[in-house]
């Protein structure tokens, strides 16, 4: 078995980052289809204005979640502060929803699929590489961590199920 890592790098979001979400956030308000990629529009916890990330919506077993690979950062707080009321973008479609975080026993198995098998639609070296420098330095577990460390890095790394708003 993998072993999990103790410290994780702290997650910012720097220039490049910035940079790389306007990019896909406004392909996809283009209607270009990354993957399984839209944008989450959630309001801010302390302004009420409407935030708008671009995030991989996981499918996984016909349900679809988001899943805070870098931690409790801003839109998992701002997630959170909302209640999970929010909505997901892609091109002119908007939908409503509401986020339901999922308990450390049920999030860690998605935790673990989505690390191994990446965004759905993205090619694999793509997938290989993002992960290798993206997104594996912000985690406390790895490719080959057990299910019982995948299960304790849910409760810093949350997975939200989305449920539509009927």
């Amino acid at each position: 078995m993998g072993q999990a890592r103790n410290t994780p790098k702290k997650y910012r979001a720097g220039a490049f980052v910035r940079f790389n979400n306007a990019v896909v956030r406004s392909l996809l308000k283009a209607g270009a289809k990354i993957g399984t990629f839209a944008i989450l529009i959630v309001p801010g916890r302390k302004t009420g204005r409407l935030i708008q990330i671009p995030l991989v919506v996981f499918p996984h077993d016909h349900e679809r979640y988001l899943i805070a690979s870098y931690g409790v950062v801003n839109w998992v707080r701002n997630l959170r502060a909302a209640q999970g009321r929010s909505q997901l973008r892609r091109g002119r479609r908007v939908e409503e929803i509401i986020a339901v975080e999922l308990p450390p026993d049920q999030a860690g198995p998605i935790l673990g699929d989505s690390l191994r098998s990446g965004p759905p639609g993205i090619p694999r070296l793509i997938v290989r590489t993002y992960r290798r420098f993206f997104v594996l330095p912000y985690l406390d577990v790895d490719m080959d961590s057990s299910p019982e460390q995948f299960r304790r890095s849910a409760l810093n790394h949350p997975v939200f199920w989305v449920k539509p708003l009927t």
